[in-house]
């Protein structure tokens, strides 16, 4: 596997930090999962549920191990700072603050491996006069600009369907590790890196703020137009819904003859893009008349054969039921000891001759306790002591189900 021999040490709870942490352990990483003893990630409580365990926990924490451990303990500190002398890598998503009152800030921690990769995942950047707030994915994409831009025109501002700021955070942060140990290998030299939801949000601003900068004009929300092509959207049809994207005027010229649009194809109006954002509603009204009066199969047929870039607007079951979707070996399939067999998404980025696999599935809380606590030189009593006094937690049913 790619990332074979790196270990990451992961401190990080619900959605970036485990995303982040998982693809490291697809790409071959040896991850362990730190979990407070008596609640565990916060994601484990979510539901829907399988069996017991929360579906966004599941969705990222596959390829981990789970060590349960007291942080605000002496001696649980000292399992972590044991573990961080063989670690790689470190992430953490504590509030602003927590690590260094938990004695595993990046400063501590490079004391101790003065070589350790350490990334830092918070809401708003680690300084600032925002770095104390809370972060979390609909704040971030009300704060960045995000809400903004989505949602119908006239209408209210809209959260995505999905946690796109948390999960491009998340990517974000694998991408600067990757970098930070390609550093590590041609200097030893270890790293300190930061990602923000922040950042990540304004991240996807990108040419919408170049835009505003180019003619101080806010953008506004189009539902799913879009403000430099034309058409170039989501249309109705007799049975549903098609997204149709004229993405340059070669295309118009396919388009047009294609859904009967002969005589529009050179009016001085919609003759080339910037012709037909200038006369934008007028366009979608003309290219809608037409499109609502055959059904979605049909048009998809029509312009698949006229090479017109278009797509059905597909719901969650039918996108992981697509033939081109399994082809590409998106879904994974694995066995969980107590859940049965469990589907998820891969990571999107496939290797030639890496096969996708969960090797591991994700832990139930303190699966791997014991067996990492011997790993760095503990006893069989001094994991009874500490799990008698609760700095510790094994999870008994993982040894039944072993």
């Amino acid at each position: 596997m790619i990332l074979e021999g790196i270990k990451v040490l992961d401190l990080s709870r619900i959605l970036a930090g485990p995303l982040c942490t998982q693809y490291l352990g697809d790409l071959g990483a040896e991850v362990i999962k730190v979990e407070h003893p008596d609640s565990g990630d916060d994601t484990r409580a979510w539901p829907p549920f399988i069996g017991e365990e929360g579906t966004v926990f599941l969705s990222a924490n596959r390829n981990k191990r789970s060590i349960a451990v007291d942080l605000k303990s002496e001696e649980g500190k000292e399992i972590i700072r044991k573990l961080v002398k063989q670690s790689h890598v470190v992430v953490e998503s504590f509030a602003t603050g927590v690590t260094n009152r938990l004695g595993v800030d990046y400063e501590t921690l490079k004391e101790i491996n003065p070589q350790i990769i350490y990334c830092s995942i918070s809401g708003y950047g680690r300084t600032g006069p925002n770095s104390l707030l809370p972060g979390y994915d609909n704040a971030l994409q009300a704060y960045g600009g995000i809400m903004s831009l989505t949602g119908a025109k006239g209408g209210p501002p809209i959260r995505a369907g999905f946690s796109p700021i948390d999960q491009t955070t998340g990517i974000h942060a694998v991408t600067g590790i990757l970098a930070a140990l390609l550093h590590y290998n041609q200097t030893g030299e270890g790293q300190y890196l930061e990602v923000s939801l922040l950042e990540t949000a304004v991240g996807f601003l990108g040419y919408q703020a170049q835009n505003y900068w180019a003619t101080q004009k806010v953008p506004e929300r189009m539902g799913t137009g879009y403000g430099t092509l034309c058409p170039y959207q989501v249309f109705e049809s007799a049975d549903g819904h098609i997204l149709i994207a004229v993405g340059n005027d070669t295309i118009w010229r396919r388009f047009c003859p294609a859904v009967g649009l002969e005589d529009f194809m050179d009016d001085s109006r919609f003759k080339t893009n910037p012709d037909r954002v200038r006369n934008f509603n007028e366009t979608v009204e003309i290219v809608q008349e037409v499109i609502k009066t055959r059904s979605t199969q049909e048009w998809l047929e029509v312009l698949k054969q006229a090479k017109v870039p278009c797509a059905p607007v597909n719901t969650i079951d039918q996108v992981v039921e697509d033939p081109q979707v399994k082809y590409r070996e998106m879904i994974l399939q694995y066995t969980h000891p107590k859940l049965g067999d469990l589907k998820g998404i891969a990571y999107p980025v496939s290797f030639q001759n890496v096969k996708r696999e969960v090797k591991k599935h994700p832990p139930l809380i303190g699966e791997h306790t014991e067996e990492i606590l011997q790993e760095i030189g503990y006893t069989s009593s001094q994991i009874n002591d500490m799990t008698n006094e609760g700095i510790v937690y094994l999870n008994n049913e993982s040894q039944k189900l072993s």
